[in-house]
């Protein structure tokens, strides 16, 4: 069993969905917990006081994570409310679906900032602290299938995923050494807030029985909270600058 007592974790973006998953999962493991969010400020709440129940201690901090102030701004909260950092789980992500026809400056300069320069911004504003942590300290990156298939309406966020993936890789280079593990999940489709609002979403989501090869069970939010539960472990010491595919084998196959 993972025991993750008296380890820190920040989650960005986990007022719902998988980065809330993510969360709850950290904190049942034993973790204390920073709940990061941009806007929806009364479902992080909600998402704190679970962790509460679990014994855990929990707080919410609203930044931008595209924003490099902001980011500054919420690793000072956590060094000083908590003391150490231990565990980051970078889930924060948008961009919006529409064509790439459709796309404009202000389209592609929000999803970089938020899906890619935000890596950035949270290692520098964090190494400092991730190093200080007992043993090594994990940093898992969420990404997603189109960092290499191409999905309807998803261009900019794809090609902004793939730009992520890219920039853990070398973040794991530079910060291997220092004793920080430098990771990505990539989780396969599954049904949040965002992914409802996919176009052709029903459709995509009724082919999961054809894609998966797990049968009836088809991926949840959960499943990927475990994926990164363990990358944030002891267990996974080894594992550095690595993708690891959450899907039940749907990517693999057409």
């Amino acid at each position: 069993m993972i025991d993750l007592t008296g380890k820190v974790a920040l989650v960005t973006g986990s007022s719902r969905g998988i980065g809330r998953a993510c969360a709850l999962r950290l904190a049942a493991a034993g973790a204390d917990v920073v709940v990061n969010y941009v806007t929806s400020g009364r479902e992080a709440d909600e998402v704190a006081a679970q962790i509460a129940a679990l014994g855990r201690n929990a707080a919410c901090v609203r930044a931008d994570v595209g924003e490099e102030e902001d980011v500054a701004e919420m690793i000072g909260f956590v060094e000083r409310e908590f003391g150490r950092l231990d565990v980051l789980v970078h889930n924060a992500a948008t961009g919006g679906f529409r064509p790439l026809a459709a796309t404009t400056q202000r389209h592609f300069d929000a999803a970089m900032h938020t899906n890619v320069l935000s890596l950035v911004h949270l290692l520098k504003a964090a190494a400092a602290l991730l190093e200080r942590a007992d043993g090594r300290s994990k940093v898992v990156v969420m990404s997603s299938h189109g960092t290499h298939m191409a999905l309807p309406m998803y261009g900019l966020i794809g090609g902004s995923k793939a730009a992520l993936t890219a920039l853990a890789r070398h973040w794991a280079l530079e910060l291997g050494a220092r004793g920080v593990n430098v990771n990505v999940v990539e989780a396969g489709l599954v049904e949040t807030d965002s992914t409802k609002r996919l176009p052709g979403a029903a459709e995509m989501f009724a082919g999961r029985r054809h894609k998966t090869m797990m049968g009836e069970r088809m991926l949840e939010a959960d499943d990927v909270a475990d994926a990164v539960l363990f990358l944030a472990s002891p267990l996974s010491d080894l594992v550095q600058g690595q993708t690891l595919v959450v899907d039940g084998g749907a990517a693999i196959h057409v």
